[in-house]
Protein backbone atom coordinates (compact mmCIF):
# COMPACT_ATOMS: atom_id res chain seq x y z
CA UNK A 1 0.00 0.00 0.00
CA UNK A 2 1.39 3.33 -0.93
CA UNK A 3 1.34 6.27 1.48
CA UNK A 4 -0.29 9.53 0.61
CA UNK A 5 2.18 12.34 0.16
CA UNK A 6 1.28 15.90 0.90
CA UNK A 7 1.61 18.14 -2.17
CA UNK A 8 4.22 20.39 -0.54
CA UNK A 9 6.43 17.76 1.10
CA UNK A 10 9.20 18.03 -1.55
CA UNK A 11 8.67 21.58 -2.78
CA UNK A 12 11.66 22.97 -0.84
CA UNK A 13 15.14 21.54 -0.16
CA UNK A 14 15.81 20.53 3.45
CA UNK A 15 18.88 19.85 5.54
CA UNK A 16 19.68 19.03 9.14
CA UNK A 17 20.21 22.12 11.34
CA UNK A 18 21.58 22.23 14.90
CA UNK A 19 19.99 25.35 16.33
CA UNK A 20 21.72 25.13 19.71
CA UNK A 21 25.15 24.75 18.13
CA UNK A 22 24.61 27.70 15.80
CA UNK A 23 23.38 29.85 18.69
CA UNK A 24 26.39 29.05 20.86
CA UNK A 25 28.83 29.78 18.03
CA UNK A 26 27.12 33.07 17.23
CA UNK A 27 27.08 34.05 20.92
CA UNK A 28 30.79 33.36 21.35
CA UNK A 29 31.73 35.25 18.18
CA UNK A 30 29.62 38.29 19.06
CA UNK A 31 30.93 38.33 22.65
CA UNK A 32 34.59 38.20 21.54
CA UNK A 33 34.02 40.91 18.93
CA UNK A 34 32.15 43.14 21.39
CA UNK A 35 34.82 42.88 24.07
CA UNK A 36 37.65 43.30 21.60
CA UNK A 37 36.16 46.29 19.80
CA UNK A 38 35.12 47.88 23.11
CA UNK A 39 38.67 47.60 24.41
CA UNK A 40 40.14 49.13 21.24
CA UNK A 41 37.59 51.75 20.21
CA UNK A 42 35.60 52.52 23.37
CA UNK A 43 35.10 56.13 24.41
CA UNK A 44 36.40 57.31 27.80
CA UNK A 45 33.97 57.17 30.69
CA UNK A 46 34.80 60.48 32.34
CA UNK A 47 33.36 61.51 35.69
CA UNK A 48 30.70 64.20 35.72
CA UNK A 49 31.99 67.77 35.91
CA UNK A 50 30.96 69.41 39.19
CA UNK A 51 31.04 72.92 40.59
CA UNK A 52 33.53 71.78 43.19
CA UNK A 53 35.83 70.39 40.51
CA UNK A 54 35.51 73.62 38.53
CA UNK A 55 36.34 75.77 41.57
CA UNK A 56 39.41 73.73 42.43
CA UNK A 57 40.71 73.33 38.88
CA UNK A 58 40.09 76.88 37.61
CA UNK A 59 39.08 79.29 40.41
CA UNK A 60 39.86 82.34 38.27
CA UNK A 61 37.33 81.31 35.66
CA UNK A 62 34.62 80.74 38.27
CA UNK A 63 35.25 84.19 39.78
CA UNK A 64 35.12 85.75 36.31
CA UNK A 65 31.91 83.90 35.49
CA UNK A 66 30.29 84.99 38.76
CA UNK A 67 31.08 88.64 38.04
CA UNK A 68 29.79 88.28 34.48
CA UNK A 69 26.53 86.77 35.76
CA UNK A 70 26.06 89.80 38.00
CA UNK A 71 26.82 92.08 35.04
CA UNK A 72 24.35 90.23 32.81
CA UNK A 73 26.87 89.62 30.03
CA UNK A 74 27.08 85.81 30.00
CA UNK A 75 25.72 83.55 27.28
CA UNK A 76 22.65 82.53 29.29
CA UNK A 77 21.93 86.15 30.27
CA UNK A 78 21.76 87.18 26.61
CA UNK A 79 20.34 83.94 25.21
CA UNK A 80 16.66 84.78 24.97
CA UNK A 81 13.81 82.28 25.27
CA UNK A 82 13.11 80.10 27.15
CA UNK A 83 15.19 81.83 29.88
CA UNK A 84 14.68 85.55 29.19
CA UNK A 85 13.69 88.09 26.55
CA UNK A 86 17.17 89.46 25.92
CA UNK A 87 17.40 88.24 22.31
CA UNK A 88 15.29 87.16 19.35
CA UNK A 89 17.02 83.79 19.25
CA UNK A 90 17.02 81.21 16.49
CA UNK A 91 14.95 81.81 13.36
CA UNK A 92 13.88 79.61 10.48
CA UNK A 93 13.66 82.13 7.66
CA UNK A 94 11.33 84.88 8.91
CA UNK A 95 9.82 82.66 11.62
CA UNK A 96 11.29 83.37 15.10
CA UNK A 97 11.02 79.82 16.41
CA UNK A 98 12.83 80.47 19.69
CA UNK A 99 10.80 83.56 20.49
CA UNK A 100 7.53 81.85 19.66
CA UNK A 101 8.24 79.32 22.42
CA UNK A 102 8.16 82.09 25.01
CA UNK A 103 9.96 82.45 28.31
CA UNK A 104 8.93 79.18 29.95
CA UNK A 105 11.91 78.80 32.34
CA UNK A 106 12.64 82.33 33.57
CA UNK A 107 16.19 82.62 34.87
CA UNK A 108 17.83 85.83 36.13
CA UNK A 109 21.57 85.48 35.60
CA UNK A 110 22.37 87.43 38.78
CA UNK A 111 20.22 85.00 40.74
CA UNK A 112 22.62 82.19 39.77
CA UNK A 113 25.05 83.93 42.14
CA UNK A 114 22.78 85.67 44.64
CA UNK A 115 20.35 82.78 45.12
CA UNK A 116 22.85 80.26 46.54
CA UNK A 117 24.62 82.95 48.59
CA UNK A 118 21.34 84.09 50.17
CA UNK A 119 21.01 80.66 51.80
CA UNK A 120 24.43 80.87 53.47
CA UNK A 121 24.18 81.76 57.17
CA UNK A 122 26.74 82.76 59.77
CA UNK A 123 28.87 84.99 57.53
CA UNK A 124 28.55 88.69 58.49
CA UNK A 125 30.72 89.90 55.59
CA UNK A 126 28.58 88.04 53.08
CA UNK A 127 25.38 89.33 54.65
CA UNK A 128 26.71 92.89 54.45
CA UNK A 129 27.73 92.41 50.81
CA UNK A 130 24.29 91.06 49.89
CA UNK A 131 22.58 93.96 51.67
CA UNK A 132 24.88 96.43 49.91
CA UNK A 133 24.04 94.88 46.53
CA UNK A 134 20.29 94.83 47.10
CA UNK A 135 20.25 98.45 48.26
CA UNK A 136 21.81 99.68 45.00
CA UNK A 137 19.91 100.57 41.84
CA UNK A 138 20.06 98.18 38.85
CA UNK A 139 22.20 100.70 37.00
CA UNK A 140 24.70 100.88 39.87
CA UNK A 141 24.80 97.10 40.15
CA UNK A 142 25.58 96.80 36.45
CA UNK A 143 28.37 99.41 36.71
CA UNK A 144 29.97 97.57 39.63
CA UNK A 145 29.85 94.17 38.00
CA UNK A 146 30.97 95.45 34.59
CA UNK A 147 33.91 97.35 36.08
CA UNK A 148 35.01 94.30 38.03
CA UNK A 149 34.68 92.02 34.99
CA UNK A 150 36.79 94.44 32.94
CA UNK A 151 39.39 94.64 35.73
CA UNK A 152 39.62 90.84 35.85
CA UNK A 153 40.21 90.77 32.10
CA UNK A 154 42.97 93.35 32.40
CA UNK A 155 44.56 91.49 35.30
CA UNK A 156 44.47 88.22 33.36
CA UNK A 157 46.22 89.91 30.43
CA UNK A 158 48.93 91.08 32.87
CA UNK A 159 49.25 87.62 34.43
CA UNK A 160 47.54 88.53 37.70
CA UNK A 161 45.21 85.93 39.30
CA UNK A 162 41.59 86.82 39.88
CA UNK A 163 41.46 84.50 42.88
CA UNK A 164 44.23 83.34 45.17
CA UNK A 165 44.91 79.80 46.26
CA UNK A 166 42.95 80.31 49.45
CA UNK A 167 39.88 81.54 47.64
CA UNK A 168 40.50 85.24 48.27
CA UNK A 169 40.15 87.69 45.42
CA UNK A 170 43.56 88.73 44.18
CA UNK A 171 45.17 92.07 43.37
CA UNK A 172 42.48 92.91 40.86
CA UNK A 173 40.19 94.05 43.71
CA UNK A 174 42.79 96.30 45.31
CA UNK A 175 41.26 99.42 43.79
CA UNK A 176 38.28 100.48 41.76
CA UNK A 177 34.55 101.01 42.15
CA UNK A 178 33.49 97.39 42.33
CA UNK A 179 31.08 97.65 45.26
CA UNK A 180 30.30 94.26 46.84
CA UNK A 181 31.06 92.29 43.65
CA UNK A 182 34.50 91.03 44.77
CA UNK A 183 33.06 89.84 48.09
CA UNK A 184 30.16 88.09 46.36
CA UNK A 185 32.45 86.42 43.83
CA UNK A 186 34.78 85.26 46.59
CA UNK A 187 31.88 83.85 48.59
CA UNK A 188 30.55 81.94 45.56
CA UNK A 189 34.01 80.47 44.97
CA UNK A 190 34.20 79.33 48.59
CA UNK A 191 30.72 77.82 48.43
CA UNK A 192 31.64 75.94 45.26
CA UNK A 193 34.87 74.58 46.75
CA UNK A 194 32.97 73.37 49.80
CA UNK A 195 30.56 71.44 47.55
CA UNK A 196 27.45 73.42 48.45
CA UNK A 197 26.92 75.39 45.24
CA UNK A 198 25.61 72.55 43.10
CA UNK A 199 23.03 71.49 45.68
CA UNK A 200 21.87 75.09 46.15
CA UNK A 201 21.33 75.50 42.40
CA UNK A 202 19.62 72.17 41.72
CA UNK A 203 17.19 72.57 44.63
CA UNK A 204 16.19 76.09 43.62
CA UNK A 205 12.50 76.24 42.73
CA UNK A 206 12.05 72.48 42.82
CA UNK A 207 10.57 70.56 45.75
CA UNK A 208 12.45 67.39 44.85
CA UNK A 209 15.72 69.14 44.09
CA UNK A 210 16.30 67.51 40.73
CA UNK A 211 16.26 70.49 38.36
CA UNK A 212 19.72 70.81 36.78
CA UNK A 213 18.86 73.86 34.64
CA UNK A 214 20.51 76.55 36.76
CA UNK A 215 23.54 74.43 37.51
CA UNK A 216 24.10 73.67 33.82
CA UNK A 217 23.59 77.31 32.80
CA UNK A 218 26.20 78.55 35.27
CA UNK A 219 28.62 75.81 34.25
CA UNK A 220 28.16 76.46 30.54
CA UNK A 221 28.63 80.22 31.01
CA UNK A 222 32.19 79.59 32.12
CA UNK A 223 35.12 78.48 29.99
CA UNK A 224 35.96 75.39 32.06
CA UNK A 225 33.24 73.16 30.59
CA UNK A 226 34.14 74.07 27.01
CA UNK A 227 37.84 73.51 27.68
CA UNK A 228 37.09 70.01 28.96
CA UNK A 229 34.95 69.28 25.90
CA UNK A 230 37.59 70.48 23.45
CA UNK A 231 40.22 68.37 25.21
CA UNK A 232 38.05 65.31 24.47
CA UNK A 233 37.45 66.38 20.82
CA UNK A 234 33.83 67.23 21.58
CA UNK A 235 33.89 70.86 20.43
CA UNK A 236 31.40 72.22 17.96
CA UNK A 237 33.94 72.04 15.11
CA UNK A 238 35.20 68.61 16.15
CA UNK A 239 33.81 65.17 15.42
CA UNK A 240 34.27 63.43 18.75
CA UNK A 241 31.53 61.52 20.54
CA UNK A 242 31.42 60.18 24.07
CA UNK A 243 29.17 57.85 26.04
CA UNK A 244 27.18 59.27 28.90
CA UNK A 245 28.56 58.89 32.40
CA UNK A 246 27.96 55.46 33.91
CA UNK A 247 26.26 52.58 32.14
CA UNK A 248 23.81 54.67 30.11
CA UNK A 249 24.13 54.28 26.32
CA UNK A 250 25.78 56.92 24.22
CA UNK A 251 24.37 58.85 21.31
CA UNK A 252 25.82 57.31 18.12
CA UNK A 253 22.54 57.94 16.32
CA UNK A 254 23.14 61.69 16.70
CA UNK A 255 25.88 61.72 14.05
CA UNK A 256 23.39 62.39 11.26
CA UNK A 257 22.12 65.43 13.13
CA UNK A 258 25.51 66.84 14.13
CA UNK A 259 27.00 66.16 10.69
CA UNK A 260 25.29 69.21 9.21
CA UNK A 261 26.98 71.54 11.70
CA UNK A 262 30.32 70.71 10.09
CA UNK A 263 29.41 71.83 6.55
CA UNK A 264 28.45 75.15 5.05
CA UNK A 265 26.21 77.07 5.19
CA UNK A 266 25.29 75.65 8.62
CA UNK A 267 28.84 75.83 10.02
CA UNK A 268 28.90 79.63 9.52
CA UNK A 269 25.26 80.45 10.24
CA UNK A 270 23.96 82.15 13.40
CA UNK A 271 20.72 80.22 12.99
CA UNK A 272 22.32 76.82 12.52
CA UNK A 273 20.21 75.16 15.23
CA UNK A 274 16.93 76.13 13.60
CA UNK A 275 18.18 75.44 10.08
CA UNK A 276 19.54 71.99 10.91
CA UNK A 277 16.30 71.16 12.71
CA UNK A 278 14.29 72.26 9.68
CA UNK A 279 16.47 70.18 7.34
CA UNK A 280 16.13 67.09 9.53
CA UNK A 281 12.36 67.49 9.67
CA UNK A 282 12.28 67.74 5.86
CA UNK A 283 14.42 64.61 5.47
CA UNK A 284 12.23 62.78 7.96
CA UNK A 285 9.09 63.68 6.02
CA UNK A 286 10.71 62.57 2.77
CA UNK A 287 11.58 59.23 4.34
CA UNK A 288 8.03 58.79 5.63
CA UNK A 289 6.40 59.60 2.31
CA UNK A 290 8.80 57.78 -0.05
CA UNK A 291 6.07 55.27 -1.06
CA UNK A 292 3.83 58.15 -2.17
CA UNK A 293 6.32 60.37 -4.03
CA UNK A 294 6.33 59.72 -7.81
CA UNK A 295 9.78 59.14 -9.20
CA UNK A 296 11.39 58.68 -5.79
CA UNK A 297 9.37 55.54 -5.13
CA UNK A 298 10.50 54.09 -8.49
CA UNK A 299 14.22 54.18 -7.64
CA UNK A 300 14.23 50.51 -6.45
CA UNK A 301 13.01 49.45 -9.90
CA UNK A 302 15.62 51.55 -11.65
CA UNK A 303 18.41 50.26 -9.38
CA UNK A 304 17.45 46.60 -8.88
CA UNK A 305 19.60 45.87 -5.85
CA UNK A 306 16.88 43.52 -4.59
CA UNK A 307 17.78 41.09 -7.37
CA UNK A 308 21.21 40.61 -5.84
CA UNK A 309 19.60 39.76 -2.52
CA UNK A 310 17.16 37.26 -4.04
CA UNK A 311 19.46 35.71 -6.67
CA UNK A 312 20.07 32.56 -4.61
CA UNK A 313 16.35 31.98 -4.11
CA UNK A 314 15.64 32.65 -7.77
CA UNK A 315 18.17 30.03 -8.90
CA UNK A 316 16.68 27.45 -6.51
CA UNK A 317 13.16 28.23 -7.68
CA UNK A 318 14.14 27.84 -11.33
CA UNK A 319 15.69 24.41 -10.70
CA UNK A 320 12.51 23.24 -9.01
Amino acid sequence: MSRDRTPDSHDFPTRRYDLVKEFVIALVVVTVLSLGLAAIFSSPDEKAITMSGWAKADPDNLVTTAASELAGTTTSATYGAPYNSAAEGQKLGPIPLQKLGGVRVPVDSADLVLGPLSNVSGDPKLSAALAHWKAATPEQQTRWATAYTDAIGTAAADGEPAAGAGGEVGKVAASGGYGPVPALSTALLGLAKAGGLEGALTSSGNFYGGDQTRSLLLLSDGAYLEDQAVAQNLGGDQWGMMNEVGNAPGQPWMWLYTFWYQVKPFSTSDNADAEVWGLMMLLTLLLMFVPFIPGLRSIPRWIPIHRLVWRSYDRTAQRR
